[in-house]
């Protein structure tokens, strides 16, 4: 398996060239690096090359690494049942960058896109109907990167004076805990059987 994954690594980066950054196999999956200029054009080849084949788009998604320069990785998984083999492509994007869409290659991807633009924010620019999925029309932020607070910012309810859903600021009914997770009985009056163990 590795040796037909280094060949079609090695069949990407002499018919691409430039293009492709890096590519390294882990966990029996082939990861190729690319960049946001370059993406249409890879996945396209890897489409379409009688080498590569990889005509099944599985899915996109994106991870969050909020310290790096270019905080996001966008990454987009294919699977070639000619070739029995799966792929990884990624790219890294920051907060301001536009990633082209992929929808006139892979129609799947709409959705896929879509959702990573509404959890993330990652703006697919040239992307048919680019708009909120999972998330409510007025909603504020992208839940799904790492300084968005676990909270949320607003709660929503039915309010059954004004019979309709109301949006407010989130109000806590009681502080915010951190747990440390090492004794959940500490605090108690008793004891349970077994703490003289412990001592």
């Amino acid at each position: 398996m590795t040796e037909k994954l280094a060949a079609i690594a090695d069949h990407a980066k002499a018919r691409l060239g430039g293009a492709i950054l890096g590519a390294r196999i882990a966990y029996d999956e082939l990861t190729v690096l690319t960049d946001a200029a370059n993406i249409v054009s890879v996945l396209t080849f890897l489409r379409d090359d009688s080498e590569c084949r990889f005509v099944s788009f599985i899915d996109v998604t994106a991870v969050d690494y909020p310290e790096r320069e270019k905080r996001f990785e966008v990454v987009y998984h294919l699977l070639s049942p000619y070739r029995n083999t799966r792929i990884r492509i990624k790219l890294e994007a920051g907060e301001a960058d536009d990633v082209p869409s992929i929808v006139d290659v892979f129609p799947g991807a709409n959705w896929f896109e879509r959702e990573v633009y509404d959890m993330f924010g990652i703006v697919f620019s040239g992307h048919p109907d680019l708009r909120r999925m999972l998330s409510d029309y007025g909603f504020q932020g992208h839940p799904l990167r790492k300084d968005f607070p676990t909270t949320g910012y607003v709660e929503v309810r039915y309010d059954e004076e004004q019979k309709r859903v109301v949006y407010e600021p989130v109000k806590l009914v009681q502080e915010f805990r951190q747990f440390d997770y090492l004794s959940p009985w500490e605090g108690g009056k008793y004891v349970l059987p077994g703490d003289e163990k412990a001592k």
